[in-house]
């Protein structure tokens, strides 16, 4: 497929798992009818509660569960590859989950599962938040890119975002396309959110699809939104402010691998397993 629609749901998820599926309802739908073929929803698109414990309640074992059925639903539904931002999934420590993201396919199976490596243990000065999700979510290991009708797709989630090494690994992989499902702070986001997602886009020459929460959500906590689809060049083809939306933009294979050819960094590269 040499043009595709790519889309970024943007959520203000809560409390209320029900609410939550509503509204991601809703949002896969517009996505659908504006032409998406590849959806990713956002980090915690179905839960984000009081307390971080809120969401080992709702642990699903691996293969079966109302979070994943919703999700193997809703693609089939629409006919979209769909990227199940994370869920909590069971592990043997009944005080930790993993933060899993998903991958379906336009009939609704499930392709891929990428496990959040990356854990959001920081304390930020300016504000004085703190931020402790080793606590309650054990960390994955293994990066994870799959092939899709829109090209090789790269997995990964929020925090992620500032370890350079793990899209280096994921385009030795083959990576072409990088979903980033997030619920960046909103002071963190403010500083850092767009500057590394379209350092990622540049250094990898990929698109980029970064779906955000953006608002306010239990526990005080607020979220930066801002959503975007991103090409290889590091241009921003969509992006969202703050509330519930969908943005979208083309991704033409033919651009990306024109891009790579006549502006040949990664054949460039001296250090790493891609290094000639």
């Amino acid at each position: 497929m040499a043009r595709a629609a790519l889309a970024a749901v943007q959520m203000v998820s809560g409390a209320d798992v029900g609410a939550n599926l509503a509204a991601a309802t809703r949002l896969i739908g517009q996505a659908a009818e504006r032409g998406a073929r590849l959806v990713v929803l956002p980090e915690n698109f179905a839960l984000m509660g009081h307390r971080e414990e809120d969401k080992l309640a709702h642990a699903e074992a691996d293969g079966d569960g109302p979070l994943q059925a919703f999700l193997a639903e809703t693609a089939a539904r629409h006919s979209v590859w769909l990227v199940g931002g994370t869920l909590p999934m069971a592990t043997d420590d009944p005080g930790r989950v993993r933060a899993a993201c998903l991958l379906y396919n336009e009939h609704g199976q499930r392709v891929a599962r990428y496990d959040k490596i990356h854990l959001f243990d920081v304390e930020v000065a300016a504000t004085g938040e703190a931020y402790a999700e080793s606590e309650t979510i054990a960390p994955g290991d293994t990066p994870v890119v799959v092939d899709t009708p829109l090209g090789r797709l790269g997995l990964s989630v929020c925090y992620d975002l500032r370890f350079p090494e793990l899209f280096r690994a994921m385009l030795d992989d083959g990576m072409e396309l990088l979903a980033l499902p997030a619920a960046f702070t909103a002071t963190t986001g403010r500083a850092h959110w767009e500057v590394l997602l379209r350092a990622r886009a540049v250094e990898n020459l990929c698109y980029v699809v970064a779906a955000a929460q953006g608002g306010d959500h239990p526990g005080d906590r607020a979220t930066h939104g801002e959503s975007m689809v991103i090409d290889p060049w590091g241009t921003v083809l969509e992006r969202a402010g703050l509330g519930e939306t969908v943005v979208v933009g083309e991704c033409d294979h033919v651009l990306l691998q024109r891009t790579r050819r006549t502006f040949p960094a990664l054949a460039h590269r001296r250090i790493g397993s891609g290094a000639a």
